[in-house]
Formats: structure tokens, sequence, C-alpha cells
């Protein structure tokens, strides 16, 4: 039985929800699910933007299949081909052989990667600026290299004012009946996974989002249809809003993430006196995170969003504990910059935690370390309070700039 939802007379939401997948992409925690959004237009030509993960398949063609109600489809246009959204795209070619499939050159070499279909038979080749009509509508393209693949391009509905995002503006988080953002309480329910879609999927690519920011300034853009989560029809400001913050690597908030890495307790105490203390100089946006219990997207979404971050940790085997020096890869591998650090470390003996963190810190862009540096013999002894409330003090004048 088919689930389509109608967004305009002639457009309609004919993707699919997955509940069940664990690992978006085989690393991101999703335990909210994922949508899968494909859409349909009906003019004088049809029109599918996008298609599914193959997980989702038959919900796509059961959905498509009702919409077009015995008409064929002339045209699929593919704005970005990672499998999650063209998994699908040869079977739709096997179900509907007259299809075009619209899309710019780049596309046609990851086609060819993917499938084995003579797609140089039915390619509609576009490029930036180009305009196709489907009879009502007309279409423009703007080319989006590494947002956040070298093909993606999104594309623009110069009839309804509306863009077709791609990746752009997504959103971790299956979709329970409402397909509009203003539907439901988005800040509240939805925020943390549209900010830990953008910073792990797209976060590196700040500066290829800035220039598609920068391009769709130019569009009057009454609805956005992105590929994953809900669509947008209000409000749009402000969600790229969120988006110029997260792509210019500005923090979201004067907040203060405290992340620390805990062999028996000792480094996690430090740390926990740290938040204490903090709260006490009247701070209350902090935030506490055991690195080896919590994923690492979630401390990448973090990151993005604090002023200044602590990383804690014990010195293990000569180096970093394992689980911190993963989250300071994965910073450095999302191009986090922009941020206030303070470091704490511990080590029994051949103490190296902070020299080691603030080498992996000082190689990412414009990060100022504040001192202290907060040194941990095994566990806190009495005097070392001073230490602690000196980086508080630290960190408490620092926000307060």
């Amino acid at each position: 039985m088919y689930c389509v939802k109608k967004i305009k007379d002639d457009l309609f939401w004919v993707g699919g929800t997955d509940r069940r997948l664990a690992l978006f992409e085989n690393a991101y925690p999703i335990p909210r699910g994922v949508s899968y959004n494909a859409y349909v237009l009906k003019d004088e030509k049809t029109v599918l933007f996008d298609t599914v993960d193959w997980a989702v398949s038959s919900q796509l063609f059961e959905n498509l299949e009702a919409v077009l109600g015995g008409r064929a489809l002339d045209y699929v246009i593919v704005n970005h081909m990672e499998p999650d959204h063209c998994a699908t795209l040869e079977e739709v070619v096997r179900r509907y052989p007259e299809v075009k499939v619209v899309c710019n050159a780049k596309t046609v070499d990851i086609i060819k990667q993917f499938f084995d279909f003579d797609i140089d038979s039915r390619a509609v080749i576009v490029k930036e600026n180009d305009t196709f009509c489907t009879g009502k509508h007309t279409y423009t393209f703007v080319m989006a290299p590494m947002v956040h693949w070298p093909e993606v391009m999104v594309t623009y509905d110069t009839t309804d004012k509306i863009l077709f995002s791609a990746d752009a503006f997504g959103t971790f988080g299956a979709m329970n009946g409402n397909l509009f953002a203003d539907e439901v309480n988005f800040e509240r329910d939805w925020l943390d996974d549209a900010r830990r879609y953008y910073t792990n999927i797209v976060g590196k690519y700040g500066a290829s989002v800035q220039t598609l920011l920068k391009k769709a300034a130019g569009l009057d853009i009454q609805m956005i249809c992105p590929l994953h989560g809900p669509v947008w029809r209000e409000n749009i400001g402000w969600y790229v809003d969120k988006y110029l913050t997260w792509s210019s690597y500005a923090p979201e908030e004067k907040a203060v993430m405290i992340a620390y890495g805990s062999i028996y307790g000792n480094t996690e105490n430090a740390a926990n006196i740290l938040a204490c203390r903090l709260a006490d100089r009247g701070i209350r946006n902090i935030a506490v995170y055991d690195v080896s219990s919590t994923h690492p997207s979630v401390m990448v979404a973090e990151a993005f969003r604090c002023s200044h971050l602590v990383f804690a940790s014990a010195t293990y085997n000569g180096g970093i504990f394992t689980s911190m020096e993963r989250v300071l890869s994965d910073l450095k591998a999302h191009a986090l910059q922009n941020r206030t650090v303070a470091v704490i470390e511990n080590g029994s003996w051949g103490m190296v935690a902070a020299r080691q963190m603030k080498d992996m810190i000082a190689g990412m862009k414009n990060m100022e370390i504040l001192e202290p540096t907060v040194s941990i013999k095994s566990s806190l002894k009495a005097g070392q309070e001073a230490d602690i409330e000196a980086l508080a003090d630290a960190i408490a004048a620092s926000l307060a700039l």
C-alpha cells in the first residue's frame, strides 16, 4: 500500500522511511531512523527528483506507481549520486525504459561506476544556470560541488520557487507522518539530529557550503525539499542561518563542552569538578561527555555547537587515551576551527597526553589553547583545587569576552 504526501497540486513526496537501520553510512548511529526523500512532479512531463536507498525501494515504487496513475515517467533528475539517493536508479530505468536522466557531466561518470545500463543514450546533460521546461514549470540548475560529493547540484523551480537541495538542509530522523518542518517542533525534536547530520556528513566542506549559500541567496526560495528530513515552507531563514553558522565554523552558542577519557574514574572526577566550578561562576551552558560511551559523531556535533572545549585524557600506551584520540582525529578530519580549548591530563608515569593533545589541536585552524594545563598524577590530591579553580577562572573570563 502506498504512502504519498502532497506538497503542491502537482508535486508529491514519494520517498520512504527506515527505522531499522542502525548506522547511517555504516558509521553514524541513527536511533530515530532516517528518511529518504524523493519527489514526483506531474506536469505536461512527469519528473522524479532523485530516488532512494535500496532498503526502501519497495516504498518508492509503490508510491511512484500510485502518483503516476498509469502515466509514463519522462525524466528523473539526479541531484546527488550517492547510493542512499540513487541505489534504485537502475531499477527506475528498467521499469520506465523511456525515461531520460537529467544530470551534469560529472554525474554521468559516477553513474557508470555504479551501474551498467546505457546512460549515454538517455542522459540530458545540464550545467550551471541551464533551464529545463516541463510545461508549467521551468527549472534551473545550480552546481554545488563538494556539498558533499563532486557531482552534486541543486535544482530550482522558478515557477513555484522550490529548491530541491540534495543533501543540504537534510537531517537524520524518520518522518512520523508530518512532512513539513512547521508541523513538528523542529528546534526541540530535530535540531540535534540536523546538526549531527550536517557536521558529520557535510561539515568538512564548509567553504563549498558557503559558496552554495551565496548562490542560493540570489534565489527567491519559498520552499526547500531536501533528500533527508522535513520539507521547509516556513521560517526558512532560521534554518539557513544555522547553515551559515555551521559552514563558517563559528560557534553556534557560548557553551562549554567537557569531554573526558577516563580509565578508573580519576580523570572523570577532575572533569566533573571543573564542571561544578564553572557552574559556580554562573555558567549554565555546560555539557559533559565520556568519550568511551558517547559516539564520536555526537562529539563532533557538540564541538560545532560550543564555543569552548575541554579535553581531559588519561595517558595510555604512551599516548592519548584511545577514545579521546579518535574524537580529536574526527574533529580535525571535519575541519573544526575557531574554538577556545583547555586541556587536562592524567598519568601515573610518563605523562604525555596534554602535549600530544595540544599537538593535535594545533593542527586545526585558529584554535586558542587556554592555560593553565591541569596535570594529575593518578588522582587529584589536596592542594590541586587551585589548579582547577584557575582553569575555571580562565574559561569563565574567556566566555565573558
